[in-house]
């Protein structure tokens, strides 16, 4: 294997631990996610079902034949966190310093940068990249 093989590896094991590692805010009601999710209108089948997408993008970037899915799956609801960032919630919450607004983008780069690396894996439209 090679070098880029191992970096894109660990760049797919560390954006899935950061989508797991949010799973016991949104899944145990911690009172931040409550009340981001209460201030978007998304609470609590939202940031329960957000969770649960997560959950399954996090492990479908893990495996190797469904990796560019995990991606997509993992910009499309990071898009949402960043564009709730941006309209509703604001940079900062609750006195973060903007730190979750931040990892939501530093996972959506890195999401798309995983799946512009699998692009070729797509299934029917893959070889046309």
């Amino acid at each position: 294997a090679t070098m880029k093989t191992y970096l894109l590896l660990a760049l797919r094991i560390i954006t899935a631990i950061i989508l797991l590692q949010t799973l016991r805010f949104k899944f145990f009601a911690h009172p931040d996610s409550v009340y981001i999710f209460t201030t978007v209108g998304l609470e609590p089948f939202g940031r329960i079902g957000i969770g649960f997408m997560e959950l399954i993008a996090a492990f479908l970037l893990l495996i190797p034949r469904t990796v560019w899915l995990g991606a997509g799956l993992t910009m499309g609801i990071l898009s949402g966190a960043i564009l709730m960032h941006l309209t509703i919630l604001g940079i900062e919450i609750n006195g973060d310093g903007g730190s979750l607004f931040y990892l939501a983008l530093f996972t959506f780069f890195s999401s798309t940068f995983i799946l512009w690396m699998y692009r070729k894996e797509i299934p029917i439209i893959g070889n046309k990249f």
